[in-house]
């Protein structure tokens, strides 16, 4: 009998499941998965193995995934390293492991050369906290060790920290909101929770539900009570707390990165329906 499991984050299908999950789920078969890594600057991470399949989160370049199934398609189904997050990716997004990532993008997005000059057609647009493996510096470049040129300036060391995540959030005012997002490009609530905790070094599982239930310690519901960071939770939804007055959120009602006074959020969500189910403290 299968037990409760979360198919997010746990690999199985009734004819397919990692080998770790053994004597825990029922599958046909068990496999023990062949480590990849992703070399597009981001790639979806899809709810079924076709292009109009629903998004549910993106993987970005260097990260590590475990493939365990190929079709012949063009699908890989896989789970990413960093969240444990289970999905279908483009099997042309993922190639054999390279050497570590030695540094990470800093900046929102940063752009890969194909030689040491920024007059040259950029080759990819990695986003923060894209992964590379630097091999050398010529200038005011980092090369990578599959030869791209990118500003050494948009980097830092991979286990470098930032010091305030909500800072780092405030840096995607005004982004689209994607829903699977994770970029500059677009990206949804939790994703934008994810990305800015991680710049900072705390560990983040990608959607809302699972931050409520991992993410800090208890606060009131009181919003007198909230201090900047706190994290405020509605069914499907979160919020980082910026001030006493404001909120930050990637919300589909503004359709981006948004500052909303805490005070018309909160009137806005419950004509929803929806009133704030918790309030989380991360640090």
């Amino acid at each position: 009998m299968t037990e409760a499991l979360d198919p997010r984050r746990h690999a199985y299908r009734p004819d397919l499941a990692a080998a770790v999950l053994r004597g825990r789920v029922q599958a046909a078969h068990f496999v023990e998965g062949e480590r990849r890594e992703v070399i597009d600057a981001q790639a979806p991470v899809r709810r079924h193995p076709a292009p109009d399949a629903p998004l549910d989160t993106e993987a970005l370049l260097g990260e590590r995934v475990t493939v365990y199934e190929a079709t012949e398609e063009g699908w890989s189904w896989a789970q990413l390293e960093t969240d444990g997050y289970v999905g279908w990716l483009p099997s042309n997004a993922l190639a054999p492991v390279g050497p570590s990532p030695t540094h990470k993008v800093a900046a929102l997005r940063t752009l890969l050369f194909p030689g040491p000059s920024i007059k040259l057609p950029p080759v990819a647009a990695p986003s923060l906290g894209a992964r590379l493996a630097i091999a050398r510096h010529v200038e005011t470049f980092a090369v990578t060790a599959n030869n791209l040129f990118v500003p050494a300036r948009h980097l830092a060391p991979v286990d470098a920290t930032e010091t305030d995540f909500v800072t780092v959030a405030e840096r995607f005012l005004g982004t689209p909101y994607l829903w699977g997002g994770r970029t500059s490009l677009g990206l949804d609530c939790s994703g934008l929770v994810q990305t800015a905790l991680g710049a900072c070094g705390i560990a983040a599982p990608r959607d809302s539900d699972m931050q409520e239930r991992e993410l800090g310690a208890p606060v009131s519901l009181t919003p007198s009570a909230w201090r900047r960071g706190d994290l405020v939770f509605w069914k499907g939804h979160v919020a980082i707390v910026r001030d006493g007055e404001t909120l930050l959120h990637a919300n589909a009602f503004h359709m981006a990165v948004a500052i909303e006074p805490i005070t018309d959020a909160l009137a806005r969500i419950a004509g929803a329906g929806l009133e704030p189910t918790s309030v989380r403290r991360v640090r």
